[in-house]
């Protein structure tokens, strides 16, 4: 089964039929939000609200680790991100919708691994290639698929949150990369790739990152709101088209 994690501006999955909502503990606690289960187009997906119903959860205080064990115990194989990010690159501007292909991880203190604690054996996961390939490319053929454009590839910078980036932190992840900024793309895709799961992310452009195009002098919340609320449109469209393929 498909399953969709959306954040900041997809709370719900409104094209979404027949969801019923499962609420379930795990060995790590409470998941963000009960997850619905429907279909789309006539093929089973899930969907989480990352922040949960509210979106009163801060990325730094996301479970990250009940949400994945609740996606694997519920017979999910393949997860697609849906995350707002600002765009460093100067193409990746408001409304841009990317695929990214690589992650600099710059959070601290998040529980990141299932593999810990008295016993538990170490492990170490193979992350050369952090997100799932086969599935960024179905993401890919479905943007094609309803004239969606959407970038193939870019480096996700996930950084602490829950405050913006100053410029001059932006002018340093520019410097080491990064192509996108977000808060909640790790540790999610190595929990992921701990449960052998497929996951892979849709990264949607709300603001130039801080220093950059007209967020040169401060960033405007009202008007990441509109950006979102017409891409979040798009991305349904997208998703629609992944579900069937």
């Amino acid at each position: 089964m498909l399953a969709i994690i959306g954040g900041s501006g997809l709370v719900r999955l409104s094209n979404l039929e027949r969801a019923e909502r499962r609420e379930m503990s795990t060995p790590y606690g409470a998941p963000s939000a009960p997850l619905a289960v429907g279909t789309i187009n006539g093929r089973p997906v899930a969907f989480l609200a990352r922040h949960g119903d509210e979106h009163t959860i801060a990325p730094h205080e996301i479970n990250y680790r009940a949400n994945i064990w609740m996606l694997k115990e519920q017979q999910v194989s393949r997860i697609v991100s849906v995350a707002a990010v600002g765009g460093i690159r100067k193409e990746f501007g408001p409304g841009a919708l990317v695929v990214p292909s690589q992650i600099i991880d710059y959070t601290w203190g998040r529980r990141s691994t299932f593999f810990e604690g008295a016993g538990a054996p170490v492990t170490h996961i193979d992350f050369t290639e952090p997100y799932a390939d086969g599935l960024r490319k179905e993401i890919l053929r479905a943007g094609s698929a309803c004239a969606e454009p959407i970038a193939d590839g870019g480096v996700y910078a996930a950084t602490q949150g829950p405050r913006l980036e100053t410029a001059a932190e932006i002018d340093r992840l520019e410097m080491d990369g990064a192509d996108v900024v977000g808060m909640t793309g790790m540790p999610e895709a190595a929990l992921a790739r701990e449960l052998g799961l497929d996951y892979a992310a849709i990264a949607v452009v709300a603001n130039h990152a801080a220093g950059r195009g007209d967020s040169a002098q401060g960033i405007s919340m009202e008007t990441i709101g509109l950006v979102l609320e017409d891409a979040m449109r798009r991305v349904r469209r997208i998703i629609e088209r992944l579900a069937v393929q």
